[in-house]
Formats: C-alpha cells, sequence, structure tokens
C-alpha cells in the first residue's frame, strides 16, 4: 500500500474514530436527556386517588352485613365498595392467568409481555394483544381517558410506575376489583356479580368467574343482556386459559362451557328502601350504613305485606314494624309495602307519619289505674252512657254492657270505662308516662291533654306505638328501639331510668291483652296484643308482643281518608299474627307475675276495690258523696314562681287545694305518699319540693276519694 494512501487511511480511520465518539457522547447525551425528561414526567405526575377518594355508591348493609340496598355514586356508577377478601378467589387466579401472569414479579410495567406481544403482533400484521399489565389498565381506569396515542401510553407506563410505588400489590387488585367496566353503568366486580348473577362474588362458578374476566375487555360489546353470543365467547376463551394456565382442570372447564349465560340483568337489591333513605340522609357523608335489620325476616314482611294490601283498594298502604323488646333493635321495617308504587303513595314512609291510635293507647290507662290501686283486674266498673263536663263519649256499636270488670272492658275495648278511668288516673299524668318511653305525643298547640287522648285524642307514630309497647312487654321499662347498628344518633327519648308502669301494673295488663282471641292459636300462643281504629276508619292498628319480640302494625289510606268498615281487627291483626309466624314457631313466654300478684289473683278482691274508685259515682258501690278536689282543675299548669336560693334549695310559694263534700278528717297522698297529719278542714296549704308533675290525691274518712294530677312551674 502506497505511504500516501497508509497516511490518508490512517486520516480516515481517526476521523471516523472521532466520529463515533462524537456519536456516542451525542447519544449519551440524548439518553442522558430522556432520562432527565422521563424523570421531569415522572415528578409531574399528579398524586394518586386514595381507594377512600373514589366517588362509590352508598351501601345500606343489615345486621350480617349483608347488602340492603345501594345508590348510584355521584356518577350515577354502580360502584359498590369490596374488599378482596369478599371475592370468590378463583376469580383473582383467572384474571391474573389471563390478564398478568407476571403481576407479581413485575413494578408496573412488563418488559417481556410488551416484547412477546410485539413479537406476536408483527407476525400476524395485526396488533394481537396490547401487553398491558393490570397495573397498567387501573392506571387507564383511574385517569378515566382513552390511550390510543403514544403520549397517552407513555403516560399510562409513568403511572403505573407511580401506582407500584405508592400501593401493595393487595391495594392494586383492589383498585381494579373496584374500576373494572362490565357494561352500562356497572362498574366493579361486586356490582356485576349482583347484576349478572344475582349474588355477591363470595362464591362464583368457574363459568361466572370467567365470564367476570371476560367483560372489561369490552363491555359494552360483550354484555349478557345484548349479546349474550360475544359473552360466552369470550368467556369461553378465558376457561381455555385458565385450563392452560393449571387454573382448572379439563373436566371442571368443559363443563363450564356448557354453562349458559344469562341474558337478563337482575335487580340491584332494594330492601328496606324507606329506612335506608332515611339512614342515607341522616348521615350523608357515610358510604357504608350498618342497621340492625334482618335482610331475610324484611324481604320476608315486605312480601307478606303487598300480599296483603294487594287485596285493599288503592290508596290503602301498610306499614309494620318488628323489634327485640331485649335488645331494642329493630329487626323490620317497613313504610310501605312497595316504595315505587305511586297509586298508594308508596314513597310515604308511614312508620314515621303522625296518627290518630285509636284504642291502642287504653292498656295504658289501665295499667296506671292498677299502679295507682284504683282498681284490679276482677273489679266492676258500670259501662254505661256519661257525661264528663259535657264530654260524652259512646261505645264502638253504640251499645253498653252494663256492669263488667276491668279485664273485660280491656278486652272489649269498651270506650266509657276507658274514659272514667282516664279521668281517674288523668290524661296529663298518662302523656307523661308515655314520654318516659319516648312517645312523642303530639297534641293541639296550647291546649291540655284531654280525655278524648283515651280513643285517639292524640297524634302518635307506629314507631311510638312500637316504643310504648316494648316497655309494657318488658315489665314497665322502657328502652330505646332503634335501627342504627354502628355511629348511631339517638332516635328517641326513652328514659330508662324511670319506669312506664310498674312490674305489677304491667304484668296485669299483659295478662288481660293475652285473653284476647289467638287467631293462629297453635302457632301464636302468649301473644299479648290489642287493636285500635281511628275515628272515622282512618287508621287501624294493631300491636302486641311476646317474650321476646314487639310488633305494631298500621293498616289505612297515607292522605288519611276514611276507609268505611275498616278496623285494626278486621286488617291489621291477621297482620299482625302471621308476622309472629314469620318469626317462628317458638314463642318467648311472657314475664312471670310477680309473686304479689299471683297471691292477689287467687284471693278476691278487697272489698274497697271491688267497684273501680271513680272520681264521680258513675259506679254502684264507688259513689264518694261529693267529695272532689274543687281547685286545681286536673291537667291544670300552675305557676308557683320557683327558683333557687344561695343554698341550691327550691323557693316557691305553697300550693292550695280545695275540696268539696266528704267527711272529714281528711287523708293526702302527694305522688302516692302520704302526708303525716289528716286535713280537718277542706283545704289544703303544701309547699312542694320542687317543679314537675305532681299527684294529689284526697281520701275521706269514708273511703271516698278524688285525685288530681297538675303541672307546677
Amino acid at each position: 500500500m502506497p505511504d500516501v494512501f497508509k497516511i490518508h487511511h490512517r486520516r480516515s480511520l481517526h476521523t471516523a474514530g472521532q466520529r463515533l465518539v462524537a456519536a456516542g457522547i451525542g447519544l449519551a447525551s440524548l439518553a442522558m436527556c430522556g432520562v432527565l425528561k422521563v424523570q421531569a414526567d415522572y415528578g409531574a405526575l399528579p398524586p394518586l386517588p386514595a381507594v377512600s377518594d373514589l366517588s362509590l355508591s352508598v351501601v345500606v348493609l343489615d345486621r350480617q352485613d349483608r347488602l340492603l340496598r345501594a345508590f348510584t355514586s355521584l356518577d350515577d356508577k354502580w360502584r359498590l365498595p369490596v374488599e378482596l377478601e369478599s371475592i370468590d378467589p378463583l376469580y383473582i387466579k383467572m384474571l391474573l392467568a389471563f390478564e398478568d401472569q407476571r403481576f407479581h414479579r413485575h413494578h408496573g410495567i412488563d418488559v417481556r409481555a410488551l416484547l412477546r406481544s410485539l413479537l406476536a403482533s408483527l407476525r400476524q400484521g395485526q396488533i394481537v394483544s396490547g401487553g398491558s399489565t393490570l397495573t397498567m389498565q387501573v392506571a387507564r381506569l383511574l385517569d378515566e381517558r382513552p390511550t390510543r396515542s403514544l403520549k397517552r401510553k407513555y403516560e399510562q407506563f409513568l403511572k403505573a410506575v407511580q401506582l407500584e410505588q405508592a400501593y401493595s400489590k393487595e391495594d392494586i387488585l383492589r383498585f381494579y376489583a373496584l374500576r373494572a367496566p362490565f357494561g352500562g353503568n356497572l362498574e366493579g366486580v361486586r356490582a356485576a356479580s349482583l347484576t349478572w348473577f344475582g349474588k355477591e362474588p363470595k362464591r362464583l362458578t368457574p363459568a361466572q368467574a370467567a365470564l367476570l374476566v371476560a367483560l372489561p375487555q369490552s363491555p359494552e360489546a360483550r354484555r349478557p343482556d345484548r349479546f349474550a353470543e360475544n359473552a360466552m365467547k369470550a368467556r369461553n376463551r378465558v376457561l381455555k386459559r385458565a385450563l392452560a394456565a393449571g387454573v382448572l382442570t379439563k373436566d371442571e372447564t368443559a363443563s363450564a362451557m356448557t354453562e349458559p349465560v344469562r341474558s337478563k340483568r337482575y335487580d340491584m337489591p332494594f330492601l328496606a328502601p324507606h329506612e335506608s333513605r332515611e339512614a342515607k340522609a341522616g348521615n350523608p357523608v357515610r358510604s357504608e350504613h350498618n342497621l340492625t335489620l334482618d335482610r331475610d325476616l324484611q324481604a320476608a314482611l315486605e312480601k307478606l305485606a303487598r300480599r296483603k294490601i294487594t287485596a285493599l283498594p288503592a290508596p290503602i298502604s301498610s306499614s309494620i314494624i318488628v323489634a327485640d323488646h331485649q335488645s331494642g333493635e329493630i329487626v323490620a321495617r317497613i313504610g310501605a309495602p312497595d316504595m315505587l308504587n305511586g297509586g298508594r303513595l308508596g314513597h310515604v314512609d308511614m312508620t314515621r307519619a303522625v296518627r290518630s291510635p285509636g284504642s291502642t293507647l287504653k292498656p295504658f290507662i289501665y295499667g296506671l289505674a292498677f299502679e295507682e290501686g284504683i282498681g284490679l283486674p276482677q273489679s266492676l266498673i258500670v259501662d254505661r252512657a256519661i257525661d264528663i263536663s259535657g264530654y260524652q263519649p259512646t261505645n264502638f256499636d253504640q251499645a253498653y254492657q252494663g256492669t263488667v270488670t276491668l279485664r273485660e272492658a280491656l278486652q272489649l275495648s269498651l270506650n266509657t270505662p276507658a274514659v272514667q278511668l282516664l279521668e281517674a288516673v288523668g290524661p296529663a299524668r298518662l302523656i307523661a308516662r308515655l314520654k318516659r318511653a319516648g312517645v312523642r305525643p303530639v297534641l293541639k298547640k296550647d291546649v291540655a291533654p284531654g280525655l278524648a287522648i283515651s280513643l285517639g285524642g292524640v297524634g302518635i307514630t307506629l314507631k311510638d306505638l312500637a316504643q310504648a309497647y316494648a316497655a309494657l312487654a318488658r315489665g314497665g321499662v322502657p328502652i330505646d328501639l332503634t335501627t342504627c347498628r354502628i355511629d348511631c344518633k339517638v332516635e328517641s327519648s326513652a328514659q330508662v331510668s324511670q319506669r312506664l308502669l310498674s312490674g305489677k301494673a304491667s304484668w296485669m295488663v299483659s295478662d288481660i291483652l293475652t285473653g284476647l282471641p289467638q287467631t293462629q292459636s297453635a302457632e301464636t300462643s302468649h301473644i299479648a296484643y290489642k287493636t285500635g281504629t281511628a275515628y272515622g276508619y282512618r287508621d287501624a292498628w294493631a300491636a302486641g308482643f311476646d317474650g321476646r319480640h314487639v310488633v305494631a302494625v298500621w293498616v289505612g289510606r297515607p292522605d288519611g281518608t276514611p276507609v268505611p268498615g275498616q278496623t285494626g281487627a278486621s286488617v291489621a291483626v291477621p297482620i299482625l299474627f302471621e308476622v309472629f309466624q314469620k318469626l317462628g314457631p317458638e314463642r318467648v313466654p311472657l314475664q312471670d307475675a310477680p309473686v304479689d300478684v299471683s297471691r292477689q289473683a287467687q284471693g278476691e278482691v278487697p272489698v274497697p276495690l271491688r267497684y273501680a274508685r271513680l272520681p264521680d259515682a258513675q259506679n254502684r258501690g264507688s259513689g264518694n258523696e261529693g267529695l272532689r278536689i274543687a281547685f286545681p282543675p286536673d291537667g291544670a299548669e300552675l305557676d308557683l314562681g320557683f327558683t333557687r336560693n344561695e343554698t341550691s334549695s327550691w323557693q316557691v310559694q305553697p300550693l292550695v287545694v280545695k275540696l268539696k263534700g266528704g267527711k272529714a278528717p281528711y287523708s293526702v297522698l302527694i305522688n302516692g305518699r302520704p302526708l303525716p297529719e289528716k286535713m280537718q278542714r277542706q283545704q289544703l296549704v303544701w309547699q312542694p319540693d320542687g317543679p314537675g308533675f305532681t299527684e294529689v290525691t284526697i281520701l275521706d274518712r269514708s273511703g271516698h276519694s278524688d285525685k288530681v294530677t297538675v303541672l307546677l312551674r
């Protein structure tokens, strides 16, 4: 080789080397710039949402955390909360086998899967698979934007890495289980399982699990309700992949492929809709509401209510409450048989509507009479026409029974005996006792309680009625009834430290109410119950209890229009007894009688109580020869100017009580406790201990008596 050529050759090599070095430096610079750009883009990514940040459907759960009702999310999706532990493990195995076999080994991007996808696509001349990992799919689902451009795919890679850095593999799987699309407005495995299979995803067949894996790949084109054949083909491809991955056996795969795809959607659970609505409205920030209701019982009673009400013309509706009075938990609450039935005003929750209770408060009048020593169940009373200061009540059938026992009077639901007894115990005292049980009676503003209360002249709700009967079932001890299981707000205000009635009086009333006809005696014996029919047939009621459950039933028109001929006995009682049948054939017995009641029941009625001791001479043998308290009138509110002095003692004007008639000396009882000295004059001057309801009872030497209850302020 000539020297000149060698020199030129060496120069050429030298120049080439320089160029290569320069090129290498340039590539390195480009690589460095690329790395810096990726780092900058990664650092500029917005923060990832937490699972708690996702807009989920609000769910209402029963006492065993079973779904009662769900509400769509803020963006109108069925996106129900779900934990991985609540999903069949078979689904997770099939998902990973089909979508991302190296899920637990990569860090968001599976390079091997991407290269395999690229080579397969080059061989086929078209895109066969995308090579996306589950993490990348979650990144796309959270971003909610398409990834068809290279720029969007690049951003998806970065977000996948970000997800892997911020969350565990289990968290990423949970994100997918919450956000995977399943057609229409269905998102998440739980919503899909409830819609396509009618059950929770806890237990799935291989065919069901495979369908849930297949649907998100093309959710609209594979919707079982529209394209069942497409759904089946996609499902079978998943089954074949599961077989190849060893997730399923040949027999399991063959059997699953023969399973048909249901082409109709199941409705989302819609139980206890009124109570669910109330729970959501009461605490709108919670995504999960935990109730004491029992899903199976609730479903059975809603079905019962719909069946019963179908036989009655619209717009008649009904409502039911069932509670465990031992724990205070309401286990079923039906505001209307069908919330969506506009013809029956189904949207109105009649367990919370204030209505006239008819005769259902009579047992508490009798209980007070027993407690105050006015009479015993065997005491006599005259059922006859009466006129008390212009109030002239009549019986439901416009007839009178004459002399009857108090037991018979209550069982027959006679009106005039109840009014006479209420006059004796005082309407204000009855209202005060009901309030102890958490009942919130509604009276006319600025009008004192009157005798009409005994016949339904007061407003209460079905929940109030159940609350009162629960206390009666517990021997007079009040308890709050609630449907709330976690983070509860007190719905009522039962004064558990004060009795509704004494244990003795409660047992007497309960014993009388068990003597009413037991319409399904073989299955429902030992149920104490009472009916009620409001004036004009506007409301029909029945309330009853055994040793564990209290049940209250209402039937009527939500708009308050009368339903001629409809009574508590004819329409509410049959529902009441069927409800008790649904609670099971075994009845928990009522409380045993107190010892002193047992002895009393076996003996004769004391002569002074042979007839009920009433304020006037309406009954034979009870004449008080004109003895009455002239002032203050029963039910009055007296302002005595209560103030506290420096020692925190009450300073107050004395209460003056004036009498008419009777024979001295007079015995005085204040709230059931006798004063030490008897009165010789027809005027009492007494210094109260403090404000509140006060009962004053006066007895003369012949045993005649009168009583008033007043509110001292």
